[in-house]
């Protein structure tokens, strides 16, 4: 299955760069997804970014700019979509501790739905920006965005939506770390503190 890293637009959260090129554990963000899709699904990820010096990001990876622009994330997950042939595996370029097991489970799991994602512990209960989407959603999604509706699950109730339970996630971790993503300075201390952590516990195995 391909996959594809959502980077966003050009916003600047940090010192003035985007947050997925901030390191932790002495990589960016976004060279860790990058490798865990790659070890998931064999090849490399696509880059679904906004920014003009995106390609002097990562020079090596297929990068398309959204098909819906001012969209938000869900117009990244709509040309995801649209992209290529068959589902596509979608995750945030922020998301530093996304493990391939994690990722192997949810493409096995997800072939009988539109969208298939996991659940969390997070204000949403689940993570629609480390999920699975089948072309057959693509209407759906653009349904959504013409109708203002931008929200990542929006056109959830249009279509056939799975869920990886609670209990089946953490077999590969804690879902708040596995899920943990960058999107303040604080949030990026805490995921720098979390990284000694698991490191000095041995704890950093990315399976």
């Amino acid at each position: 299955m391909r996959s594809a890293v959502l980077a966003g637009g050009a916003a600047r959260r940090f010192e003035a760069r985007p947050k997925g090129l901030q390191t932790v554990g002495g990589r960016r963000i976004l060279d860790a997804v990058v490798d865990t899709l790659t070890q998931a699904t064999g090849a490399p990820p696509l880059l679904i970014a906004n920014d003009p010096e995106a390609v002097a990001w990562r020079s090596d990876l297929d990068i398309r700019a959204d098909v819906r622009p001012g969209t938000a994330s869900l117009g990244g997950i709509y040309t995801a979509v649209l992209a290529g042939d068959g589902p596509v595996f979608v995750a945030a370029w922020d998301m530093p501790f996304l493990i391939p097991g994690i990722v192997r489970e949810l493409i096995t799991r997800g072939t009988d739905y539109d969208v298939y994602v996991p659940e969390s512990r997070g204000p949403r209960g689940i993570e629609p920006l480390s999920a699975v989407y089948a072309p057959t959603c693509a209407e759906a999604i653009m349904r959504s965005i013409d109708a203002g509706r931008l929200h990542t699950t929006a056109f959830h109730r249009d279509v056939r939506v799975g869920r990886l339970p609670l209990s089946e996630v953490e077999r590969f971790g804690n879902p708040d770390e596995l899920f943990f993503n960058v999107n303040s300075p604080e949030e990026l201390a805490a995921a720098r503190a979390l990284h000694r952590r698991r490191a000095r516990r041995g704890g950093s195995t990315r399976t």
